[in-house]
């Protein structure tokens, strides 16, 4: 399973890094309003300079995001979890590299009367 130059490889999968790694280790985002179904949308074409600075699963990233997609198909995309690509857009949000919208969520009262609603049918 590993390589003569140290590293791992699965003949399956290819080349195997830990999820930890593409996020230095860090386990939480700072955007902690970033939910499954929020939309993630690039804010415009990213300069050479920046694109030099970024890992590869952010250029990837900004590839899938230049139409609006939610935060769980970014990560299928991905093939990554949840959690990595939820630390992988707070790094670029943080950067303004994309912005996203959390999806809105409609009032308890509302609800309630709609279910009052149909019960009375």
């Amino acid at each position: 399973m590993s390589g003569s130059d140290g590293t791992w490889f699965d003949d399956a999968a290819g080349p195997l890094v830990r999820p930890y790694a593409m996020t230095g280790g860090r386990t939480t985002s700072r955007q902690a309003d970033l939910e499954i179904i929020a939309l993630v949308v690039a804010l415009g074409p990213v300069s050479r300079a920046q694109a030099l600075a970024l890992d590869d699963e952010c250029l990837q990233i900004l590839e899938l995001v230049q139409q609006p997609a939610s935060v769980a198909e970014i990560s299928a995309g991905l093939r990554l979890p949840l959690s990595v690509t939820k630390i992988l857009l707070g790094d670029l949000i943080d950067k303004k590299l994309v912005a996203f919208r959390s999806a809105v969520t409609p009032d308890i009262h509302v609800l309630q009367a709609v279910i009052n609603g149909i019960r009375k049918l």
